[in-house]
């Protein structure tokens, strides 16, 4: 584990206020939010979220923070990089820092802060030294713990269960009703008896971790013929152009959230809106390809599903980046009759539809 300054103290030796530093990606982000409702709820703890401008809404309404912080380039950059450093450190004396980023960037902060600086276990080396030699000692030591779970450690003697550190986002009514609007005039919905929604996001920041884009075009004809709606979400390049059911690229970061909650699953790969959709607690059927379940980004929520298939080469690389020799057999593999039989599993979306 990372070293901590603050190794070794309990609850009642800590400030009750933090800045936490974690300023990408959308589903680092996210998960977040877990740990800050747990150590709000438990110990009454507020937290400064340093993050980059994208992703503050995640905050909004959020009864654990405080306020949010998004630096510009300039000021994550040299020489400019030192001077913010200094002003927040000093503005922040008193608070603990969290580092939930471990990068030399955030270790150039915690060498400024004048307060307990406390990191989580990143297991960088450990996840590289998986994809080496695939040995099933190092596969145990990180299914141990999910992401959530290893940045609770950085506070916390043992991990919380996943479930205690699920992500959440808190919707104002508002935001809730404009999304029901906006269904309903997509798909002329009852207010009464809206027809079930299942959301598709069918985007990857690395393209080896998308499902092909023939699959989901199958997919979409399963879903009408199972006389269920659906709606696609996300930033990408748009597989339904001209439908009013594909909203790519065309909602905030607030907007995603709210429709996603509208919806009775997500079905996705490995995403940033995978972590949205279980923070606003949507059932999750979420497709693995080069990524495993060692990288602790598996969703946690109650109903949420995992379809992976049975690799060896499975995981390829970190992100899902890079070239495959099998042409993305591990997504390919898994066709969207079968995405469909594990939909039907989940709640309100099989024949009976409770």
């Amino acid at each position: 584990m990372p070293e901590n300054r603050a190794e070794g103290k309990g609850h009642k030796d800590y400030p009750r206020e933090w800045l936490l530093y974690r300023l990408s990606s959308l589903g680092d982000v996210a998960l977040t939010s877990g740990p800050m409702r747990y150590w709000h709820e438990r110990q009454g703890w507020l937290f400064t979220v340093l993050t980059r401008t994208d992703f503050a809404p995640l905050f909004e309404r959020n009864p654990a923070v405080r306020s949010v912080l998004s630096p510009n380039e300039e000021q994550l950059r040299l020489p400019g990089l030192l001077s913010f450093f200094s002003e927040l450190a000093s503005a922040h004396r008193g608070k603990g820092l969290l580092d939930l980023h471990g990068t030399p960037r955030s270790r150039l902060l915690g060498g400024l802060w004048s307060g307990p600086v406390r990191r989580y276990p990143k297991m960088s080396l450990r996840r590289r030294l998986f994809l080496l030699r695939r040995s099933p000692a190092d596969s145990a030591i990180l299914r141990e713990h999910s992401v959530a779970q290893r940045y609770a450690l950085a506070l916390e003697p043992r991990a919380p269960s996943p479930g205690d550190l699920l992500p959440e986002i808190y919707l104002a009514p508002e935001e809730t009703r404009a999304a029901k609007a906006r269904l309903r005039g997509i798909f002329n919905f009852s207010a009464r008896a809206p027809s079930p929604l299942v959301a598709l996001h069918p985007y990857a920041t690395h393209c080896r971790k998308a499902w092909p884009e023939e699959y989901w075009r199958v997919f979409v004809r399963e879903l009408e013929q199972a006389g269920l709606n659906w709606l696609v979400l996300g930033r990408g390049g748009g597989i339904f152009p001209g439908d009013a059911r594909d909203l790519s690229n065309r909602t905030s970061l607030r907007e995603l959230c709210a429709l996603l909650a509208e919806a009775r699953a997500l079905v996705t790969g490995d995403s940033g809106p995978m972590h949205l959709a279980v923070a606003v607690r949507t059932p999750v059927l979420a497709l693995f390809g080069p990524t495993t379940a060692e990288w602790g980004f598996f969703p946690a929520g109650e109903h949420d599903f995992v379809l992976e298939s049975d690799l060896s080469c499975r995981p390829c690389s970190l992100h899902g980046r890079g070239s495959c020799p099998l042409r993305g057999l591990c997504l390919e593999s898994i066709t969207p009759a079968e995405v469909m039989r594990r939909l039907q599993d989940l709640p309100g979306t099989g024949p009976d539809r409770r």
